[in-house]
Formats: C-alpha cells, sequence, structure tokens
C-alpha cells in the first residue's frame, strides 16, 4: 500500500496536485489533512509525528505556505512548517519522501539574460524570499544529516486555472473581467516591465509527483520554471485579448512588495530533468485560456 500525505490540498498548487495523485496508479491511499485535522501553522512536531505516526505514509508533500503577511508569519507559514514535519518525519516516518515547494524568490535579483541555476548564489531581497530560502535551507541540511530523503522546488510564477488575486496575474485577471463586463475603459495596475518565469500550475503539480515518486533524488534542491522569460507586459495583453478588454492599462499603482527589486527571472530547467524527468508541457497561451 503506497499512503501519500498532502498538506495545502485546497489551495491554488494543492488542489493540482491532489487531483493528479488521485487518478494516480501508484497512490492506494491519499490522505488530505485539513487545518481542522492538523494546522501546520500552529502544530507542534509531536502533534505532526502523530499524524504522520498513523498514516504510515510513504510521500509527505507540503503545499502550504504564505505569500504575505509579517516576518514572523512569512517564517511560520515557510520554514517553521518545513522544520515541524523534518522534525516529524524522523520522528515517526523516516522512509517517507518528503517534499516542500520552495520559491524563485529565493535568487533575489538575477543579472538580465541569464537563466537562474540551483548552483547560483541565494540572495533574497526581501522577507517572503528568505522565509523560502530558510525551508530549503533546512530541507538540504536535514538530509545532508541523514534525517530526511527530501527535496525543496523553487517554484517560479505559477499561472493557470485557480490562480489568486494575491498574484499579478491574478489580480489583472479579475480586473480585465470586471473592466469587461462594467464596461470600463482603464485597468490600473503595477508596473509591467519585469521579466517572468510563468508556468503552469498543471505543470507545476507534474514535478511535485515526480519528486514524490522518483526512486533516488540526486539533488535537494529543483527549479521548475518555463525555462523562459516574458514581461509582465506582454502576460497582460495576453489576458486582455483573452478577455476582449480594448480599453488602457495604465501602470500607476504601487509595485509589489514581494517582488519589486527583481527585474529579471528565468530558471534554468535541466535539473528538473535530470533528476525528475520532468519538462513543462503548457505555454503561456494555454495558461491563460484555462484561468478566463
Amino acid at each position: 500500500m503506497t499512503t501519500v500525505v498532502l498538506f495545502g490540498s485546497t489551495g491554488f498548487l494543492g488542489r493540482q496536485v491532489k487531483a493528479l495523485l488521485s487518478e494516480d496508479p501508484r497512490v492506494s491511499r491519499l490522505l488530505c489533512p485539513g487545518r481542522a485535522v492538523l494546522d501546520l501553522l500552529a502544530a507542534t512536531p509531536d502533534e505532526a509525528a502523530g499524524l504522520l505516526g498513523a498514516a504510515r505514509p510513504s510521500a509527505v508533500l507540503n503545499c502550504v505556505g504564505r505569500l504575505s503577511g509579517g516576518y514572523d508569519e512569512l517564517l511560520r507559514g515557510n520554514a517553521t512548517a518545513t522544520a515541524v514535519l523534518i522534525e516529524a518525519i524522523a520522528q515517526s516516518a523516516p522512509r517517507a519522501r518528503f517534499v516542500r515547494l520552495g520559491s524563485a524568490a529565493e535568487y533575489g535579483p538575477v543579472e538580465y539574460g541569464h537563466s537562474v541555476h540551483e548552483r547560483d548564489p541565494a540572495r533574497p531581497a526581501g522577507a517572503y524570499g528568505i522565509s523560502h530560502l530558510a525551508g530549503s535551507l533546512l530541507v538540504e541540511q536535514a538530509a545532508a544529516d541523514g534525517r530526511v530523503d527530501g527535496a525543496s522546488l523553487r517554484i517560479f510564477n505559477p499561472v493557470g486555472p485557480g490562480i489568486s488575486a494575491e498574484s499579478v496575474l491574478g489580480r489583472a485577471g479579475d480586473m480585465l473581467r470586471r473592466a469587461v463586463a462594467e464596461r470600463t475603459p482603464r485597468i490600473e495596475l503595477g508596473p509591467l516591465g519585469a521579466y517572468r518565469d510563468f508556468v503552469d500550475v498543471r505543470d507545476v503539480a507534474g514535478a511535485i509527483v515526480r519528486a514524490a515518486f522518483v526512486p533516488e533524488l540526486a539533488e535537494r534542491v529543483i527549479n521548475v520554471g518555463s525555462g523562459r522569460a516574458v514581461t509582465v507586459r506582454e502576460a497582460v495583453a495576453m489576458q486582455a485579448a483573452q478577455a476582449g478588454f480594448t480599453g488602457e492599462v495604465r501602470e500607476s499603482a504601487p509595485a509589489s512588495v514581494r517582488s519589486a527589486a527583481v527585474g529579471w527571472s528565468r530558471a534554468d530547467i535541466r535539473r528538473a530533468w535530470q533528476v525528475l524527468g520532468w519538462q513543462p508541457e503548457y505555454g503561456l497561451g494555454e495558461s491563460i485560456k484555462a484561468m478566463a
């Protein structure tokens, strides 16, 4: 029997992972504990160990995280929750594969035109990236210490069905649909000149499932992106065309605190292919159509 425990199954990424695992013949039992069962943002290692000890999983996947909030909230959601699961797995499910989701924000500013590799220095520009880098470092250290068999997947800019309004394309999509419905001549967003590597959430889910089942993890940190950078402006223009919006997109709102310091981001995804046998299948146009 192959049991998988998936945390965060109702979120943007977690829903897609749950859908794949629900149809995967390798999975005989899928457990998706919600906050009422175990709130990772408040749980102790012993509480998590009790749940995992009863489940006896072959894989533990964590899609829980924080995109915004104070320093304490970001650290708890993106690093402390990781530490709790590492301790719980080491205590009660030592043979389980552990996969957590990191972020491209761990790298910080990158030279224009450079495809960032996992070996490149990680110099996050804000608390969000710092909190995720702490989680990735914990996984690397725990693996080096023989406490957990795990990996941290550095997700670039996930887009696609179910996207959250906390992301720029999620906000833009909501505003464009409302503008079309209300016949509004313009919408206002922040600066859109930054280059981003947009990767479909369905492709991200595929990488997570591959990381859960690949026989051996030769690396502990793995980029998950499209390997292509476009300006946010170009992506929003594609959204506007999809929505049938012909008005003006103004770039007059404040910039995002989470990513304002990073003007260029593109993933080197060769390691994902070498370690996981994964590569993206969906293009940005397909992702935007699925967001409509």
